[in-house]
Order: C-alpha cells, then sequence, then structure tokens
C-alpha cells in the first residue's frame, strides 16, 4: 500500500478547497497493527450501543472501512477486542469509531486499522438501534457510504472518489 495522506492533499488541493476531498480533525488515537489502511466506506449511526456494528462487522468486508459515527459519546466503547477480530477475520481493513474503543491490547493485536477517540473499559448497551448505510458527519466532515477513507500516521481523508487511480 504506496500511499501518503500528505502526498494526496498536495496533489488534490483543488479538490479540499471544493470538499471533494476532506480531512478528519486530529482527535483520532491509533488501534490495531495496520497504521495505514484505504477502502470505500460502510457507514453506521449508532449511539452508546453496538448491536448494528457487530452485525455488518460479521459480514464479508471486501477491503472496506467502517466508520462509526457515535456521536462522540466517550461513555461506552462501540469497538472491542472480540469485534476487531471479527473485523479482521471478515475482510475489513479498518474501523473508524467517533467514540470510544476498549480491549485495547486485543485490538493491537488485529491485523487491521482502527482510529478512535479514546479507550474506555464500559462496554455499550444492547438495543439493537441505529441507522446503516446513511451520510453521517464526523466532527462537521461529511462521509457518504462509498467515499475513500485513506487512513496513516499524519491523518484521515475521505474523498469522494479514488485518488489513487
Amino acid at each position: 500500500m504506496s500511499f501518503f495522506t500528505c502526498d494526496i492533499c498536495d496533489a488534490n488541493e483543488d479538490k479540499l478547497a471544493t470538499g471533494e476531498l476532506r480531512v478528519l480533525p486530529p482527535l483520532f488515537m491509533k488501534f490495531g497493527r495496520q497504521g495505514k489502511f484505504l477502502g470505500q466506506a460502510v457507514t453506521l449511526k449508532v449511539f452508546e450501543e453496538n448491536s448494528l456494528v457487530r452485525t455488518k462487522l460479521e459480514s464479508p468486508g471486501n477491503g472496506q472501512v467502517l466508520v462509526i459515527d457515535g456521536g462522540g459519546s466517550i461513555r461506552c466503547a462501540l469497538v472491542g477486542g472480540n469485534l476487531a477480530s471479527l473485523a479482521q477475520q471478515n475482510g475489513w481493513v479498518g474501523i473508524i469509531v467517533n467514540g470510544c474503543v476498549r480491549d485495547v491490547e486485543e485490538i493491537n493485536a488485529c491485523n487491521i486499522g482502527v482510529r478512535a477517540l479514546a479507550s474506555f473499559p464500559v462496554r455499550s448497551a444492547k438495543r439493537s438501534t441505529g441507522e446503516q448505510d446513511v451520510r453521517i458527519s464526523i466532527a462537521g466532515v461529511a462521509i457518504q457510504p462509498g467515499d475513500w477513507i485513506y487512513a496513516d500516521a499524519d491523518g484521515v481523508l475521505v474523498a469522494s472518489e479514488n485518488l489513487l487511480k
């Protein structure tokens, strides 16, 4: 995987200006063994409950990135070691959580990339609520299903199209 988010930004200043290329604010911590990942976004919108997260990660990931808008809540974790392992087994390349994770040592043993606001030991509720495959907004940055996600040590980009053709 040969890309650098800095180079993508430099080569696409016009798309940054139009919003076709967006940058998530530097709020996210890195977890998992893959510090760099890219793939198309699959979106979820949940709040302090992760039943839909499990359901989605049980399905084939096909090299996609699960982007979870957890409302920025830091009162419970939406992804833990079991779900990260499930994601790895089912071919997801990454998970971005606008919320918390837990079981950090287990997540860090998985061969996927994970970004989250923080770690927090309390698990989420199980209410089977939420929305999938919808437009979400994380820290003011819009993400549509099918957008391209590029993540590395410098940050996380969201693009309306594949910029590495």
